[in-house]
């Protein structure tokens, strides 16, 4: 299939599954006008890659996680599950410190609420 087929299965942009072959995400073929073409496995593959980057994945631990989905064995499984917990502790390290922001956010509203006030009364 063609990429505008592919994009409009997979429910992503063109631009999208260019990038996924720029990143060695997705691969096509390429026709003798250089137009690029997918297997069936295509939509499958993008459907997985836009899971992984809704969790949060890079393009790059993508790439590290594949092994496990392209050559599944115990150890690639294994691999996968330290690479993944990794990537949840750092996403929760960032919830903290968002968490933390949004607080010390909250006190600069708090003390100009109490600004605005004397405002008021003045």
């Amino acid at each position: 299939m063609r990429i505008g087929e592919l994009s409009a299965r997979a429910g992503v942009s063109v631009r999208a599954l260019r990038y996924y072959e720029e990143q060695g995400l997705l691969t096509s073929t390429r026709s003798a006008s250089g137009q690029r073409h997918y297997t069936e496995f295509a939509v499958e593959r993008v459907i997985f890659l836009q899971r992984m980057y809704a969790a949060g994945l890079s393009s790059r631990t993508i790439t590290e996680l594949l092994p496990c989905v392209e050559s599944p064995s115990e150890e690639t499984s294994d691999a996968a599950l330290v690479r993944m917990a990794e990537e949840r502790d750092r996403i929760s390290a960032h919830i903290v410190d968002l968490i933390r922001t949004r607080d010390a956010l909250d006190g600069l509203m708090a003390t100009n609420r109490a600004h605005r006030e004397t405002l008021h009364t003045a």
